[in-house]
């Protein structure tokens, strides 16, 4: 029963990091200057999910589950904008915007929140059952 709890727990974490990929996806839409402030747009970041749980304390319960293998970067083209005022503007007058789609980012995250929202009930439902069997037993 116990490592129903880890296999909810561990896809909670799970989607609770999508989550934080996304919002900074979102809150990074505008931004075309790295930190120290040179022209080089941000690149949406994806948060590719693989099986099991390398932070279980058993085996059996690293095989289980399943956590962010890796936050890699979408390598799709940057959207071109058309600013020739930009002291950022190529010849043509374009610059780089990122690679960034709201509606695409705001359906990812509710995904994520139902997907965050049925391990939570996965685990509420372990929990009672876990309850009604010590209630048996007693």
């Amino acid at each position: 029963m116990y490592g129903s709890l880890d296999i909810s727990t561990s896809g909670m974490i799970a989607q609770r990091t999508r989550l934080d990929v996304i919002s900074a996806n979102i809150s990074n839409k505008n931004t075309i200057l790295d930190a120290q402030g040179n022209y080089n747009p941000y690149r949406r970041r994806i948060a590719y999910l693989a099986a099991g749980n390398p932070n279980a304390q058993s085996p059996g319960g690293q095989a289980m589950g399943v956590h962010v293998g890796e936050i890699g970067q979408d390598p799709a083209p940057f959207k071109l904008k058309y600013a020739p005022e930009s002291p950022y503007a190529d010849a043509a007058g374009y610059i780089k915007e990122p690679n960034i789609d709201t509606t695409t980012e705001r359906i990812d995250a509710m995904e994520a929140v139902r997907a965050y929202e049925a391990n939570v009930a996965a685990a509420e439902s372990t929990k009672q059952m876990l309850a009604l069997g010590l209630r048996l037993i007693a």
